[in-house]
């Protein structure tokens, strides 16, 4: 079909998401591949110009989108509201799901070691994973696997594009080791709002305790030095009591003689 790529293109545009090329190819009369081919024409037509506009392709589907080179300009003009920022928990969370699919939420817990509804609703509130099934088990729970948007949101054409598993095990144990963990610093990841609440009301207490007993101290102190010095004129007291007693029984001798 001649000009398919411009066709194409004007479906894209109008469609605002992505469409897939089995229907593109089923309602213009061209095969699959022919479509494929247009695409991916059109991609690289796109990308050579440094168009505003550029073309991403995920499972087999295609899509219209803003160039991230403009990313900062389009932000600044239009304002959108900014997606929240995926936590070390979240990614976390995505990468089993991603790896281990269709899963339980039991299955992810288990895997993580910890409770996970913090990091499984973010990712459903941000349609990066979506209810897939239930699991023939006892309660019926429910199972998670990724969407088209989780493919999007990593630069992903399929699945088949994760790093290999077995190989990423490798690479994380290498990691791990002591000799490497110093290598590699995740401080810059932005943590659960929970956890960071957590840890501020942690560090407040402290400081309240800390300057408890500083403001404590010197009241202690001085406490002390009264004390001490009430137990020296007590002390100067009592002597003087005693010597005054001395003189009175002196002047009694005198006035007997």
């Amino acid at each position: 079909m001649e000009n398919l790529d411009k066709i194409i293109e004007s479906i894209l545009f109008v469609a605002g998401d992505g469409v897939e090329y089995f229907d593109i190819s089923d309602k213009l009369g061209v095969s699959v591949e022919e479509v494929e081919a247009a695409i991916n024409k059109l991609k690289e037509d796109h990308e050579k110009s440094n168009s505003g506009i550029q073309i991403i392709t995920y499972n087999k589907k295609a899509q219209l989108c803003s160039n991230s080179d403009y990313a900062d300009q389009v932000a600044e003009v239009l304002n959108p509201i900014k997606e929240k920022a995926l936590t070390k928990a979240v990614l976390e969370t995505a990468a089993i799901i991603a790896y281990k699919q269709p899963i339980t939420r039991l299955e992810i817990e288990q895997v993580r070691g910890v409770n996970s509804d913090y990091a499984i609703n973010n990712l459903l509130e941000n349609k990066l994973i979506d209810v897939v099934g239930r699991k023939d088990a006892i309660g019926k729970p429910l199972l998670f696997g990724t969407t088209d948007e989780f493919l999007k949101r990593f630069s992903m054409n399929s699945l088949s594009d994760l790093p290999d598993y077995d190989e990423l095990m490798e690479r994380i144990e290498v990691i791990k080791t002591p000799q490497n963990a110093g290598l590699f610093d995740y401080s810059h990841m932005p943590e659960d709002n929970d956890k960071l609440e957590a840890e501020e009301k942690a560090r407040q207490e402290a400081e309240n305790k800390l300057q408890e007993e500083n403001n404590q101290a010197p009241v202690e102190e001085e406490n002390s030095v009264v004390n001490d010095l009430l137990n020296a004129l007590k002390e100067d007291e009592e002597e003087f009591e005693e010597d005054e007693f001395e003189d009175d029984e002196f002047e009694d001798e005198e006035d007997d003689e």
